[in-house]
């Protein structure tokens, strides 16, 4: 991996810039800025720079709208003077922005609504350090955060503001960070509200959302050589043939298959191409090609990174690619804007539970599923006891009592060693944290808000991103459009979950354009059945059981949970363990790809 943009500023900043001509330099694809106390480097292609009123900026990505702007820059230097701290308040699209006031001796830093871009820094002894990957920031000692190492264990990611390093910060999603001599400090300035008692209108306003998808699709079809990724769900089907629609025209979809048994979606993407007349290109993922891509994977990312439906979604990018499309549109925002996934219906019938009578629930029902001996044996009761159980977990923390992690326990995974370095109630922690500053009263906007973190700003989008830069293809989302997302939030939330429908408000806008297969589909995605391969290809057998060797000797991971879950666990339930499998393998996978002979604890820069 390579930034794309990299800066390094010294404090106190330099007073006055006496001509608005900078000093920019080109070597090759590289722009280079050098003035006493501060360096740039960037992609004239991904960011633009510029000088005014002792203002400099470098702003990356594609705001709305100015993204066809040649003067990206200068249009934040604009809404700097203008509105200050307030620069990024009403803009949509993926950007981010570094912004050095001369005058104030202050850097700004910002990142959009959802992470679409991202911004790393590292800010110590009054030296700012950025890039927007974690590995490329100036001034890092590269050491390894094992509070971080955990995290990804846990999330199967690491999410903001921590990264793998100890010493560099990720900027989130709609944050802005403040830097100055007396430190760094972070703070939103987009904080998502809920509307939650507006009922009126449904028909028009049914109306109304087709329309704004429709124009949020336009906007970011802009390169006239667009494709579309494909799953044959609900979101990707919905862009799809909105942009058939807008362009009068075939337009191109990929899709990935998998040959196993309960994985494989081929056929709705087909239900979808055929219905929208789409130039349709299949591609069934081999075991050949996860033993061929997984090393580049891990390798363009710019820390550990284990959602692995980045392989079915980089084939898709490099198939596009290959047949000249230099743009895609991704349905991802769909499920996490108007409640589209099976957690919430779920996490719904577990609530119910709480408005039981008191009285019921603490005198009859709690007591019965404790005593497991005397339910187990009345046929249809187990699943109650199981209920109550799981419903006398409060949220958030009712999310993640599934997580392998959780389930096979800290004792049973980690070693000693690292166990005692880390807090394993650190990430649950935080998520409550994020879980009490979402600003609704309802469980299912909370959930949403909720997953606008966890789900999308940290693991959807760095997937999308990471897999068309590898494949070379810039990628938009128009379900992430700025109008579309407030439109959402005014929204009462049994409209997008009704009973235990999900997302029918989308559904429903949308009946009589989309497929009724397509509408009834049950929730998917382009999960990778990783285990299942992994048992059956010798190659990529190989390269897991040589992977998973090598990170059994890093002090992460206890030697003995490895033999155990490649000896045995694997072969009981590859579907289940194949998930952990893949996220150790591309754990040893990123350490090689960044040339990191970690062993803990010998290694000092393993700190807690």
């Amino acid at each position: 991996m390579m930034f794309r943009y990299q800066g390094l500023i010294e404090f106190p900043l330099l007073r006055t810039l006496a001509s608005p001509q900078l000093p920019i330099e080109a070597n090759g694809e590289l722009r280079s800025l050098r003035l006493p106390g501060l360096e740039l480097r960037w992609k004239p292609d991904f960011a633009d720079v510029a000088l005014r009123e002792q203002i400099l900026v470098l702003a990356a990505g594609r705001t709305r709208p100015f993204a066809t702007d040649p003067g990206e820059a200068a249009r934040w230097i604009e809404r700097y003077a203008r509105l200050g701290l307030h620069a990024a308040d009403d803009l949509s699209g993926g950007f981010a922005a570094v912004i050095a006031d001369l005058r104030k001796q202050e850097v700004l830093l910002f990142v959009d609504r959802f992470a679409i871009e991202t911004l790393c820094y590292r800010s110590t002894n009054g030296r700012l350090g950025f890039a927007d990957v974690a590995c490329d920031v100036p001034g890092s000692t590269r050491a390894m955060d094992a509070q971080s190492l955990y995290d990804y264990l846990y999330f199967h990611v690491i999410p903001a503001p921590q990264t793998v390093f100890s010493d560099v910060r990720r900027v989130e999603a709609a944050h802005r960070v403040t830097v100055s001599t007396t430190g760094a400090q972070a703070g939103r300035f987009w904080e998502p509200v809920f509307v939650e008692d507006d009922r009126d209108n449904l028909q028009d306003r049914m109306q109304q959302f087709v329309t704004i998808l429709k124009e949020s699709v336009k906007q970011e079809a802009d390169e006239p050589a667009t494709a579309c990724f494909l799953s044959g769900g609900t979101d990707s089907s919905s862009v799809a043939g909105m942009l058939s629609q807008l362009r009068g025209e075939p337009i191109h979809a990929y899709s990935i298959g998998f040959e196993a048994e309960g994985y494989d979606e081929m056929a709705y993407a087909r239900i979808a191409a055929r219905h929208f007349g789409l130039v349709h290109h299949e591609y069934y993922l081999t075991p050949d090609d996860l033993v061929s891509a997984i090393p580049k994977l891990a390798a363009a990312f710019d820390q550990p990174f284990g959602n692995s439906s980045v392989l079915p979604a980089y084939y898709c990018a490099l198939r596009a690619k290959e047949d000249g499309f230099r743009r895609m549109l991704a349905g991802d925002g769909g499920d996490e804007l108007f409640a589209g996934n099976s957690r919430y219906a779920m996490q719904k019938f577990f609530d119910f539970y709480q408005r039981l009578p008191h009285t019921l629930r603490q005198d009859i029902l709690e007591p019965a599923a404790m005593d497991w001996t005397l339910l187990r044996r009345v046929p249809g009761f187990r699943q109650l006891g199981g209920y109550v159980r799981h419903s006398r977990v409060p949220m958030p923390d009712r999310l993640h009592t599934f997580g392998q992690v959780q389930r096979l326990g800290a004792d049973v995974l980690l070693d000693p060693d690292f166990r005692a370095s880390i807090d394993v109630q650190s990430p649950i922690l935080r998520q409550r944290a994020t879980w009490q500053a979402t600003q609704s009263g309802s469980l299912i906007n909370r959930m949403l808000g909720y997953d606008w973190k966890y789900t999308l700003a940290d693991n959807d989008l760095p997937k999308v991103r990471y897999a068309t830069q590898l494949a070379d293809v810039q990628v938009g989302y128009p379900l992430l459009g700025r109008e579309l997302v407030e439109f959402s939030l005014s929204l009462p939330p049994e409209w997008k979950l009704k009973g235990l429908k999900l997302r029918w408000f989308f559904k429903e806008a949308l009946r009589g354009f989309l497929p009724q297969e397509t509408l009834r589909k049950k929730k998917h995605g382009f999960g990778l059945p990783f285990g299942h391969l992994a048992l059956r290809h010798r190659g990529l057998s190989q390269l897991v059981e040589e992977s998973l060797e090598g990170i059994s000797g890093r002090g992460i991971v206890r030697p003995q949970f490895i033999g155990e879950l490649l000896k045995k666990r694997l072969f009981e339930a590859p579907g289940y363990y194949g998930e952990m499998v893949w996220i150790l393998t591309m754990l040893e996978q990123w350490f090689r790809a960044q040339n990191i002979a970690l062993s803990f604890p010998s290694d000092r820069a393993f700190a807690a």
